[in-house]
């Protein structure tokens, strides 16, 4: 087996067996490819199957002089994965990678916005541009809904059950949840709809996509980020923000007002408890709170 198509297999295993989103193929692929990259720098020829501990060692020595320890981590846990799938395919009975430990990294706590400020970038929006409607209602559903920003793009008319007050929502790994909307988001997301959205020639395959760009055609995850860091610009903040911002906002606030965890949980599509917990760190005060409201001994 040579390495083009242990990358062609790996790719079909993530995909098939493991079901992952094509955006975390790509990452794992893309680390593997700098291993891939180091071999033919260092003309070292080992292939998959026989690729040997001292090499891959030597080779993560050499990345983390180039790379963050976060980046770091990742690709040995990557590699790891790899390893693991070719021991998993019985075509390997070791896996080279286990005595390799990834740097000590501080879980890195998320950014967040204050209402006022994402009042303020909605306010900076201007509503006389065919796009403006668009924009607030895409801003609104990311605090509103908690959205990851692929999820955002891809959301569909036929995802929309503004009857019930809910949102069908397709995360990682295509799993499908349903998501609460409010009346205010869903009053933006009509009017976009009724006064913008009708009025533009849509594309062949497109009919169905919720956000079109003024070609009627889906809006990438690069404009999204493009239309946040904009108006960020125009009102002056000095925070450095993305779609995902938003979403962090979102968790933050629900859980400053009250909200329990497992339901945050659930909104966010998070398979862990554990990666919800880190909205517990972002502000401390509100533990103290809790303290203070629930304990017998106040």
């Amino acid at each position: 087996m040579n390495w083009k198509q242990a990358l062609q297999d790996y790719k079909y295993y993530l995909s098939i067996e493991r079901g992952l989103s094509e955006n975390t193929i790509s990452s794992y692929i893309l680390d593997l490819k700098k291993l891939i990259n180091y071999l033919n720098d260092y003309e070292i020829d080992q292939k998959p199957l026989q690729i040997n501990q001292e090499t891959v060692q030597k080779f993560i020595y050499d990345i983390a002089k180039i790379v963050n320890p976060r980046s770091q981590a990742r690709i040995i846990s990557g590699l790891k994965g790899f390893f693991t799938y070719l021991i998993f395919e019985d075509l390997r009975t070791d896996n080279p990678m286990d005595l390799i430990e990834a740097p000590k990294i501080g879980r890195k706590l998320p950014d967040t916005l204050a209402v006022e400020e994402i009042n303020d970038l909605i306010n900076a929006i201007d509503l006389s541009l065919p796009q403006g409607e668009r924009n607030r209602a895409i801003l609104e559903t990311l605090y509103g809904c908690g959205l990851r920003v692929s999820e955002l793009v891809n959301l569909k008319l036929s995802d929309l059950y503004f009857d019930e007050d809910f949102i069908k929502v397709t995360g990682k790994g295509d799993k499908q949840r349903f998501v609460p909307i409010s009346n205010i988001n869903k009053k933006y997301i009509n009017i976009y709809i009724k006064e913008v959205r009708h009025k533009l020639k849509i594309q062949k395959e497109h009919e169905d996509c919720l956000f079109l760009n003024r070609r009627g055609k889906q809006l990438t995850r690069a404009m999204i980020f493009t239309v946040i860091k904009r108006l960020a610009e125009k009102i002056g903040l000095e925070k450095n923000i993305s779609p995902h911002t938003f979403r962090h906002s979102f968790a933050t606030h629900l859980l400053e007002n009250g909200a329990d965890l497992r339901a945050i949980q659930q909104m966010l599509g998070h398979e862990s408890i554990t990666t919800t917990e880190i909205y517990v760190h972002v502000n401390r005060t509100h533990l103290t709170n809790v303290l203070n409201k629930f304990h017998p001994r106040k």
